[in-house]
């Protein structure tokens, strides 16, 4: 009895340290944990601005005090933490000392990696950049293995409006040592809502009146009153002329404009970003899945290396969240007076190349070249490097 029960208190034991060992072997080992930030001068006005306020007497011919209005924005800062195990190709070199979290690495975007196994970034950060904060993150995830690839990644960068989600999964099948096809189903999610302007489609909402003749139902400048400006006709004398135009005043009674012209050029820009801008919020994400295939090569010798890649997602989306009519789908197809009833949802094609060349002459020269183009929605995205290396022995 007691050899059983001590077999039963050690099968568990065994079984909790080899779950700890497969932890360790599969997530933790060669992984790097993190904590980094970095503080720097924010950006400067390269001219200083000037403005000229009524002194106290509330005279506008007496001396004007004079107000410095050249905008200036606090020191820009970010701090990170985060843990990853990603691992480089033959041809990338550690960029650093330290891992920060804002490395650039080609396993992001191509379908293969340069190891099979568990690879990942779990990374958070926030920044104030020109005065605005943010928070950002990047989660990836991906598993390559001889016939499958699994990948997941979510990626905030506030600065930019960056806000991407997208899990794969994928065949992959082996052509040689050097080349590799996938294929398989991707699902991302946006928030845009394209082609969709709500502002234009208010301004040209229109009704009956009481003989059944169609009118616009909202003038343009019934959006100030939506917003709590308020319009007064009144005598404006100047230069010894007397006009008469639209006094507006916000909540506060303060004047902003003293016509309507003044009201729709310096004020009324807002009034429609605002209103967009609401109306979007209330437009819920999207998902869409659609299938999705691409190829790597890669090549390396000392002197010589090539790795080219490609995804292409095929025009066969299905969303399956969010409101169809407000997907890119319709993109092209809202108008003035809303989203045409005879319009047919368009499909579309999504991709992304990379190429990293390099080429050493000679023990001392080289050359090298790297670019990665992708299109992602209406956002095309895109950067190259390229350059010559000399070294002196």
């Amino acid at each position: 009895m007691k050899k059983l029960l001590l077999i039963l208190l050690l099968v568990p034991t065994l079984a909790n340290a080899q779950f700890l060992k497969d932890v360790y072997k599969d997530f933790l080992k060669y992984g790097t944990v993190y904590v980094a930030g970095d503080i720097s001068n924010s950006i400067e006005a390269g001219e200083q601005k000037f403005v000229l306020r009524t002194n106290d007497d509330g005279s506008i011919y007496s001396i004007p005090r004079i107000e410095n209005s050249t905008e200036k924005f606090p020191y820009d800062y970010r701090y990170s933490i985060g843990i990853r195990k990603l691992a480089r190709f033959d041809y990338e070199r550690k960029p650093k000392n330290f891992y920060d979290g804002n490395e650039s690495q080609l396993v992001y975007a191509a379908p293969s990696s340069a190891i099979q196994g568990l690879e990942y970034q779990l990374h958070y950060e926030e920044e104030r950049w020109r005065g605005v904060n943010f928070k950002n993150h990047r989660v990836f995830i991906k598993h390559t293995g001889k016939y499958h690839i699994v990948k997941l990644e979510s990626r905030a960068v506030g600065k930019i409006n960056l806000n991407y989600k997208s899990a794969e999964l994928r065949g992959r099948l082996p052509i040689g040592k050097k080349f590799s096809i996938s294929a398989g189903v991707i699902a991302r999610g946006h928030e845009r809502a394209y082609g969709y302007n709500p502002f234009e489609i208010w301004l040209n909402e229109m009704a009956p009146d009481d003989n059944g003749v169609p009118y616009y139902t909202n003038p343009w400048y019934t959006l100030g009153f939506e917003y709590g400006y308020i319009d007064k006709y009144a005598e404006t004398i100047s230069e010894g002329k007397t006009t008469y135009d639209w006094i507006w005043k916000d909540r506060d009674g303060n004047i902003v404009a003293n016509t309507d012209l003044e009201f729709r050029e310096e004020v009324f820009p807002s009034l429609i970003n605002r209103y967009n801008r609401e109306a979007w919020n209330l437009v819920d994400p999207f998902i869409d899945v659609a299938p999705i295939v691409g190829f790597d090569f890669y090549h390396y010798k000392n002197n010589f290396w090539l790795h080219t890649f490609g995804n292409y997602i095929l025009p066969y989306h299905q969303y399956v969240k969010g409101d169809q009519d407000f997907s890119y789908l319709n993109r092209n197809n809202w108008g003035a007076g809303g989203l045409r009833k005879d319009s047919t949802p368009a499909q579309w094609t999504d991709f992304s190349v990379g190429t990293a060349i390099g080429f050493k002459a000679t023990k001392t020269l080289g050359f090298f070249i790297e670019g990665e183009y992708a299109k992602n929605w209406d956002s095309r995205l895109f950067q190259t490097t390229f350059g010559i290396n000399f070294t002196f022995n």
